[in-house]
């Protein structure tokens, strides 16, 4: 589970958000800025910028690729047991593809096996990045534990982790373990149901040693969020008139619907929000199950984290093939959580204490939204060094989301959850500056961080993403005040958040892997400099000095 913060076993990031009291909400299209693409000294686009590729040529591309995965697997060296699926495909300006693949053995999925391929525009392998090294191969594809004995063991282990209620959500699977470059081995995963104790819903997936029914690792599926009040004024939403009534769906993003849950948990969309003018919400929070200010703050944030991802990147929405994911509000009773659910492709917010503060936050969508973006592209295993990157991302571009959507009401800066409160005193949830003022953040990276919560985990690789934006010491940046330290005592000048942006998109989309750790980070991003800026670049030496300066070297 993934969130912005830890509150229990697994992980909440929770945010409410209300409109400034009294404000109207309007509606109407707003226009997307123009694309950006990072450039050089010299003001010139980069050519391994990724180009926006449309869903049509997208698809055909995906296509063409696995039409081609047997001779891949061949001329990369797998294993004549083995096969590739196609993942996701990038493409660059000049012409290289990126071409992302999960691996099967024997039909079975590998779990940790996944890689990507490079390619020049000519069709010549440049490289391949895989999650791990090791040889697929394993002795025996019968198992000695029966299904239904890991089904019992991983629901046990769901009650031992703290959930509320347990459930196999279907019967286990076999597949082939090969993550944190152990030995492959044949196992099952199953998905465990139910509800988590705060109330969330649950999907976690156990894996465990199909030999000796050893759990061999474990992963939450929802990825959630918490918090108090967050407004974001007067806000555009794009709607669409069905007969003589307004319904808030945003056609120009790829459909995006808003729904109301009217306070249950179940597992469906919910009532889809309509008005009758065209004019929603009070700017007030409510504890009525038909307030829409709730669901304004939810589609506002939902556009916003669209068009960020499509001026900035060419991305058209979080799975990059146009389609919108949608979001639900007023979700359970007094529900103090927000979460992003990958087999829904939806978003959720609860309405916080007393049903009278809905989660709902700009940077919050960013950030769980992000979440999406994650498992869709490098799919970062959320556990261990992977899983505090996998939370950094979504600070990261979260905080990116809040800097481009330059709303009045909230300014664009390196706190995380700063309007929520969810500390009583007004202090943010996370620093991206100094992470340790969290009190549970680390600043710098140890041997000890795959042992911390990945919410703390995440503390070096935000610490970095300042770093390497805004540079070390004191600074004041719309009027917040920063004071960045460095493991090393040097003294970093940024290259600027629109580079270190395209930096770390471009690292996660196509260096990175499911398995990647602080180190392979480094080596991800200096290879996206690299590629963008060259690797006697200024950015490229600026990355490198970031990352010494958070002792990764």
């Amino acid at each position: 589970m993934t969130s912005l913060y830890a509150r229990h076993k697994h992980t909440t990031l929770a945010i409410a958000t209300a409109v400034a009291a009294g404000a109207l909400i309007t509606t109407g299209l707003t226009g997307s800025a123009a694309a950006q693409t990072p450039t050089d000294a010299s003001g010139a686009t980069p050519l391994a910028a990724p180009t926006a590729l449309a869903p049509a040529a997208r698809t055909a591309l995906i296509q063409d690729k696995q039409a081609d995965a047997t001779a891949t697997a061949q001329e990369i060296g797998l294993g004549t047991k083995e096969a590739l699926v196609v993942r996701d495909v990038v493409k660059d300006a000049d012409g290289t593809v990126h071409t992302r693949y999960e691996r099967t053995y024997a039909g079975l999925p590998v779990l940790g096996g996944d890689l990507v391929v490079h390619e020049s525009a000519a069709g010549v392998n440049k490289g391949v990045t895989k999650a791990t090294n090791t040889t697929i191969k394993v002795a025996s594809l019968t198992p000695v534990v029966t299904a239904a004995k890991a089904e019992k063991q991983a629901l046990t282990l769901a009650k031992d982790a703290g959930s509320a209620s347990t459930e196999a959500s279907d019967a286990p699977r076999k597949v082939i373990w090969a993550g944190n470059g152990s030995k492959p081995v044949l196992a099952y995963e199953t998905v465990v149901g139910g509800l988590q104790d705060d109330g969330t819903p649950n999907e976690l997936h156990v894996i465990t040693d199909a030999a000796t029914g050893k759990k061999l690792y474990e992963y939450q599926g929802i990825e959630t969020g918490t918090g108090k009040s967050l407004y974001s004024g007067t806000v555009t939403l794009g709607t669409t008139l069905s007969g003589s009534t307004y319904q808030l769906t945003d056609g120009t993003r790829g459909g995006h619907k808003t729904y109301n849950k009217s306070h249950t948990t179940t597992s469906s969309a919910g009532t889809l929000f309509t008005d009758a003018d065209d004019t929603w919400g009070t700017g007030a929070a409510s504890s009525s199950t038909t307030d829409q200010t709730a669901a304004v703050d939810a589609a506002y944030g939902a556009q916003a984290t669209w068009d960020f991802y499509k001026a900035t990147f060419g991305r058209s929405g979080i799975k990059n093939n146009g389609v919108a994911a949608y979001s639900r509000v007023h979700y359970g009773n007094a529900y103090v959580n927000a979460f992003w659910d990958d087999s829904c492709f939806c978003m959720t917010y609860g309405d916080g204490s007393s049903n009278t503060h809905p989660l709902t936050s700009l940077d919050v969508a960013g950030h769980e939204m992000t979440h999406g973006v994650t498992s869709n592209t490098a799919g970062l295993n959320y556990s261990g060094e992977s899983g505090g990157l996998n939370e950094a991302t979504s600070d990261i571009f979260g905080t990116a989301v809040e800097f481009y959507a330059a709303n009045s009401s909230d300014v664009g800066d390196y706190l995380i959850g700063e309007k929520i409160n969810i500390n009583g005193n007004g202090t943010p949830l996370r620093y991206m500056d100094q992470p340790s003022k969290d009190g549970g953040s680390a600043n710098y990276w140890s041997s000890s961080l795959k042992n911390l919560d990945v919410h703390y985990s995440s503390g070096p690789a935000n610490h970095f993403f300042f770093l390497l934006s805004e540079g070390s010491g004191s600074r004041t940046i719309n009027g917040v005040s920063y004071n960045s330290p460095t493991y090393n005592s040097s003294t970093l000048t940024g290259i600027g958040r629109a580079k270190a942006v395209q930096i770390w998109y471009k690292a996660l989309t196509t260096y990175m892997t499911s398995t990647t750790t602080y180190s392979g980070a480094r080596t991800a991003t200096l290879s996206a400099a690299s590629a963008l800026y060259g690797s006697t670049s200024t950015e490229y030496k600026a990355v490198a000095a970031a990352w010494t300066a958070v002792n990764v070297a």
